[in-house]
C-alpha cells in the first residue's frame, strides 16, 4: 500500500474542523459543544482518507 500526503485543501479543512471541535469541547463556542467529538472524529477520518487516496 502506497500512502501519499493529503492535498492542502483537505489538510486545511481537517484542521478547521479539528479546531472547531476543540473550541466546542472547551466551551468557547457553546453551540458546538454537542458536536465537538464528531467534529474532531471527522477531521481525523478526513486526514486518513486523504492519506490513503491519492486524488483526495
Amino acid at each position: 500500500m502506497k500512502l501519499s500526503a493529503p492535498k492542502v485543501v483537505v489538510w486545511w479543512v481537517a484542521v478547521i474542523l479539528g479546531l472547531l471541535g476543540l473550541l466546542g469541547s472547551l466551551g468557547v463556542i457553546a453551540a458546538l459543544s454537542g458536536f465537538a467529538f464528531w467534529l474532531v472524529f471527522v477531521a481525523f477520518v478526513l486526514l486518513v482518507l486523504g492519506t490513503f487516496f491519492k486524488d483526495l
